[in-house]
């Protein structure tokens, strides 16, 4: 079948293999002419198909020279119904990483639950007796708990509401938004899905087993961003959420500095990724900041950010006051921030293509599912 992207709000509900193996292989190259520092050998990738967490496996393999288990929840193909985006990744990378000689096993359910804490632990012992890092890459919008309860996150703010600008990205529209406010309720099942909670389960369940080496490293990702977006983000729902992220890396410091574990927060860069198009105000944030750092020269992708993480940050333990590692450091420099204050009362869907690398940001939403790369044929029958 000849596959082409259905864009549906703000996901697509196809994907097409060629084009996300192009899109690993592009990845794989960047991290191959980078060459190898020393790190950990044994990595668990936790939400490893899309993504930073595809970033970091593919980070992780070419830029140690480790093995990786990847952890994800994807669709597989039925019928004319492409598989996900995240499962022909995975397919890919495995493919890649194989051929260059590299051990990578792939998990595909729900990282939440016991029974994948079980086979991954399992597949640890059996294969590599120990892990070495743990990178904890989740961004599941729901989580079936314990005792078979489903909470899903919410986008929304706390304790007022938000009326800000955003884009439309049907129409490239520059409209008004108004973020509600969230429930309490709402706010503990965010904190759920997206906490802590679940990467320190992870954590326990390894170091029970005897899975987890001495002196091994974990990592969460998190995000601040500027004052434009705060509302919405770092004071909102899902900012409560990173809160509880940041306070369990400490927690596992504690709990596990037996194992001399060392447990970091990664603030990362604004990207273009399936959880960021879904969040108001900020996809006119990134369409602006991508024209600024571009312009300026210092725009990272996935890639670019992972293997500045994995390579130089980690690797030099460069920390802030805080004890997070900054990969959004450029992202928040004033020379980008002061320019983004400028424009953003001015911007209007009229001058939109004045302020905001509009291609930048389509161009790269498209290439999450695997297409609009000038290699791939479009046109070619593909089986699904």
């Amino acid at each position: 079948m000849v596959i082409q992207p259905k864009v549906k709000g703000f996901i697509c509900t196809t994907a097409h293999p060629a084009g996300c193996e192009e899109g690993v292989k592009r990845q794989i190259d960047y991290c191959k002419a980078k060459g190898t520092v020393e790190g950990p050998k044994k990595v668990l990738v936790i939400g490893a198909s899309t993504g930073y967490g595809l970033a970091s496996r593919i980070a992780v393999t070419y830029g140690y020279g480790a093995d990786t288990i990847g952890v994800s929840f994807e669709k597989e193909a039925s019928g004319k119904r492409t598989a996900s985006a995240g499962w022909y990744n995975t397919k890919a990378f495995e493919a890649f990483a194989k051929k260059d000689g590299y051990y990578a096993k792939s998990f595909n359910g729900d990282g939440f639950s016991a029974e994948m804490k079980r086979q991954v632990v399992d597949t640890i012992k059996k294969d590599w007796g120990k892990a070495d890092m743990v990178v904890y890459s989740m961004a599941a919008p729901r989580r079936t708990l314990a005792d078979g309860t489903m909470v899903s996150s919410v986008l929304k703010t706390v304790d007022r509401e938000l009326i800000n600008k955003t884009i439309d990205l049907k129409t490239n529209e520059i409209k008004e938004v108004t973020v509600p406010v969230a429930t309490e309720e709402e706010i503990k099942n965010t904190v759920l899905v997206m906490g802590g909670e679940d990467w320190e389960e992870w954590i326990r369940v390894l170091a029970d087993a005897g899975a987890l080496s001495d002196g091994a490293v974990t990592l969460a990702y998190s995000y601040i961003g500027p004052v434009v977006t705060h509302p919405i983000y770092k004071d909102g729902s899902i900012g409560q959420a990173k809160k509880h992220l940041y306070d369990t890396s400490l927690r596992l410091r504690e709990n596990f500095s037996d194992l001399g574990l060392k447990a970091y927060i990664s603030v990362n860069k604004a990207l273009v990724t399936q959880s960021s198009a879904a969040i108001p105000v900020v996809p006119l944030y990134i369409s602006l900041l991508y024209k600024i750092m571009k312009e300026q020269g210092n725009h990272e992708g996935c890639i670019e950010q992972m293997h500045r993480l994995f390579t130089n940050k980690l690797v030099k333990e460069e920390l802030d006051e805080a004890g997070m590692l900054r990969l959004d450091d450029w992202e928040l420099q004033d020379s980008v921030q002061n320019k983004i204050t400028a424009v953003w009362d001015t911007v209007t869907s009229e001058n939109i293509r004045d302020y905001a690398d509009l291609d930048g940001y389509w161009e790269d939403f498209y290439h999450m599912f695997g297409f609009r790369y000038e290699n791939v044929d479009y046109e070619a029958d593909v089986e699904p």
